[in-house]
């Protein structure tokens, strides 16, 4: 698709989505109730061998990068400052690795779980530690095939990976067992969250789709907080009792990660500072301190005592505000507003991979 053909179509689906919508009576949120900072950019990755910087870990000095694709089973340290310290690669040869996590003892877990024509048999967590060494740990879903861009560990190290879809329903899967390698292992549907649109500026794609499909997941190292992010925003459910199952049927607190190219990759740091990354070469590594600490924020002075607002079902979207999110609307309706930009992505998506 050349340029201005591109740039057509995203005209043409920006405009359909505005004629469904205003119609609809839907106003796109403006801002998120929990004031979170704005993200602060650390560095920029100018490194060409971190081009499709897909997912992130971290740990107190540094950060660990994925690639998005199938190249190779790679992990890049990062140093604060976005150099490449040292590369770990293991000899698992992977299909479409997508995201990252990091468990307490170290091993790297490499979400190989992209699925983009949703026609793989099985998908697979690649277990890769600092010495190099790797194993493969195939999954099967038990409702067919689904795209996956997103990992994440509770505080036990199990791990749950979450779909990417461009309606905004994410279903999230863990394992039902322990992990076999090679496997497979069969995964169990744990949690569907239903993520509301946004007006944050940002992504390859039109907001009222980039801004409800997930593509990255990360998680405090205790297991306290977890992160589902968007091309767009972020959004933290605390964990308190370790039950993510329940914790996703919460209201989440919304972190706007506005203005990146492709954001994919997000991470904790150990303070609580949620990082943020996109795809393409010369891209930042943005920081927005003190995330995690939104999710305990002291009560209102004149709050009564053991008072508490009502918390939205099966995942909200975002922190509710007076008028902080879409109002309730029917299946049917939100599919047709999302109709043209779904056509879009898909296109965008089928193109770039046949450009690899």
């Amino acid at each position: 698709m050349g340029p201005l053909s591109a740039l057509a179509e995203v005209l043409t689906v920006r405009w359909f989505a505005v004629a469904i919508v205003l119609p609809l009576g839907l106003a796109l949120p403006v801002s998120a109730a929990a004031q979170p900072a704005a993200p602060v950019v650390q560095c920029t990755v100018s490194d060409e061998r971190v081009a499709e910087l897909s997912g992130l870990a971290a740990d107190a000095d540094h950060w660990y990068a994925v690639n998005d694709g199938g190249t190779d089973s790679s992990v890049y340290v990062l140093t604060k400052d976005c150099a490449v310290e040292s590369v770990i690669t293991g000899d698992t040869d992977p299909y479409d690795v997508e995201d990252l996590a990091r468990a307490a003892d170290g091993t790297f877990w490499l979400a190989d779980a992209g699925d983009n024509d949703s026609d793989r048999e099985t998908v697979a967590l690649i277990s890769l530690t600092a010495d190099g060494d790797s194993a493969v740990h195939r999954l099967t879903y038990p409702d067919g095939a689904h795209d996956s861009e997103a990992v994440f560990l509770d505080g036990a190290g199990t791990p749950y990976l979450v779909t990417k879809n461009p309606l905004g329903v994410a279903e999230v899967y863990r394992p039902a067992g322990p992990l076999a390698s090679p496997g497979p292992t069969p995964l169990e549907h744990v949690a569907s969250v239903q993520i509301t649109p946004t007006d944050t500026q940002g992504g390859p794609v039109p907001e009222i789709v980039g801004s409800v499909t997930v593509t990255g997941g990360a998680s405090m190292a205790d297991g306290s907080v977890i992160a589902l992010r968007t091309y767009t925003d972020a959004y933290l459910y605390a964990v308190p009792d370790g039950d993510v199952v329940a914790a996703l049927a919460t209201e989440p607190v919304r972190v706007p990660l506005p203005d990146e190219a492709q954001g994919e990759a997000i991470a904790f740091d150990p303070d609580g500072s949620l990082v943020s990354a996109s795809e393409l070469v010369g891209q930042p590594i943005r920081v927005v301190t003190g995330a995690a600490d939104l999710l305990t924020p002291e009560p209102p002075a004149d709050a009564p005592a053991g008072g508490g607002g009502d918390q939205a079902a099966a995942g909200g979207g975002d922190r509710s505000g007076d008028d902080d999110g879409l109002p309730a609307l029917p299946a049917a309706a939100v599919t047709i507003a999302f109709v043209g930009g779904i056509l879009l992505f898909m296109r965008w998506r089928a193109a770039r991979r046949a450009g690899r």
